[in-house]
């Protein structure tokens, strides 16, 4: 039940869902479906529309069933996670990077996932953790060699991630590589919804933006994308295939904490939230690891 402080904002019952979240109810059910109520605080789904099949890549359509949300999740629990670097001409230059000729391309463990409301958690081994807002495509179906031209038809959706990196192990101590920097446990925050290729018909026309404490860092459109998320998909799948589940971090803007003078980092007791536009707000708080 929302408090008195947290009345809902509902939306109609809808036959096939558009906006998906993935939630666990008070039996401890892990359940998706369209939100029908929201959060007026924050933003978050609070009550949901069951999804009938309840497969997030499967059919969309929707029961007359409303579910209170207890736990809001991440909207999957990906295959992989493959990440674009220096996807923005600005933030290539405050990283004192050229700008790519093709996609830098680079993994995360999936074990870095995180879900909205949950800590990220700074590393005992690394002190500079930075934010980076990134749009973020969940692949639908097996992708192999695909065009530029029809790479978004292989696209179930879109989500929010916050590419959480420890700048020492990814840029002065990790031997070249940025793996390691960028794969601490809660590094990758990821919703809070999933935005269907209906609620988004182009992925080039979206606002980004990162607050910390509400102050903000990062504020941008990824029309200003290098590459575009047709290119990288159609890119990435070139004699691979990308599994149904894969999510691909499409890059961050200008504004994070490397680039700033002074630099800044994450510090405990800060809250960021990254957000998109037609996605929503994904908000971590951040503390010491345990």
């Amino acid at each position: 039940m929302a408090s008195a402080d947290e009345q809902p904002k509902r939306a109609r019952l809808a036959t096939k869902a558009e906006i998906v979240c993935r939630f666990q109810d008070e039996r401890g059910r892990v359940l998706l479906g369209q939100p029908s109520a929201y959060a007026a605080d924050t933003g978050a789904p609070i009550e949901v529309q069951l999804l009938a099949n309840q497969d997030l890549l499967g059919d969309l359509t929707l029961v007359e069933e409303l579910v209170p949300v207890k736990k809001l999740l991440a909207p999957l629990d990906p295959v992989a996670i493959i990440c674009i670097g220096l996807n923005y001409a600005k933030h290539a230059a405050e990283s004192g990077m050229k700008v790519p000729s093709n996609p830098v391309v680079f993994m995360k463990t999936i074990s870095t996932l995180q879900h909205p409301f949950e800590p990220i958690y700074l590393p005992k081994i690394e002190s500079q953790v930075d934010w980076e807002v990134e749009l973020t495509v969940v692949i639908g179906k097996r992708c192999r060699d695909v065009s530029e031209d029809d790479a978004l038809s292989y696209v179930a959706g879109y989500t929010v991630a916050n590419d959480v990196s420890g700048r020492e192990w990814q840029l002065s101590k990790g031997g070249g590589q940025w793996c390691f920097g960028k794969s601490f446990d809660t590094f990758t925050p990821l919703g809070p919804v999933l935005a269907t290729p209906s609620a988004i018909p182009d992925p080039q026309k979206l606002r980004v933006k990162t607050t910390i404490d509400g102050e903000v860092m990062q504020d941008a459109c990824t029309d200003d994308m290098i590459f575009s998320v047709a290119k990288i998909i159609s890119f990435l799948s070139q004699g691979t295939t990308l599994l149904p589940g894969t999510v691909i971090l499409t890059g961050t803007p200008f504004g994070v904490g490397l680039g700033l003078r002074p630099q800044r980092w994450l510090k405990q007791g800060e809250t960021v939230t990254v957000e998109i536009d037609n996605i929503g707000k994904l908000t971590n708080p951040v503390q010491a690891a345990p």
